[in-house]
């Protein structure tokens, strides 16, 4: 898993603005659906034993191994557009691309990303 730059400075000002400067961001597996694995985040203070963790101009972020297996082709990336903006991950393949989910197949939106 790699870090943007866009990412790593928004998640720096937001650990900023909530008096956590030194802290990271703690990813996980949240679930599942056909379109595989969906992902939560929360702030960490420190690093657990057995976490993986990926750094980027100061900013970490802290993962277990099946977690950080599951992104290894993924980039943490910060979106602004016309639907919002928040923390995505891009890159990779998704198992939506055969067509499994989508209106026809039952998953929702938001597959892919």
């Amino acid at each position: 898993m790699t870090i943007s730059d866009r990412a790593a400075e928004m998640a720096k000002a937001i650990l900023a603005n909530e008096g956590k400067e030194t802290w990271g961001i703690r990813v996980f597996i949240a679930g599942q659906s056909c379109c595989g694995p969906s992902y939560g985040m929360n702030l960490q203070e420190t690093q657990m034993p057995d976490d993986e963790v990926v750094e980027k101009n100061g900013f970490k972020v802290f993962m277990d191994k099946e977690t950080m297996t599951s992104l290894a082709d993924r980039e943490l990336d910060y979106y602004v557009g016309e639907e919002g903006e928040g923390f995505l991950f891009t890159g990779g393949v998704s198992s939506c691309a055969t067509g499994s989910c989508g209106s026809a197949g039952g998953c929702g939106t938001g597959c892919g990303s």
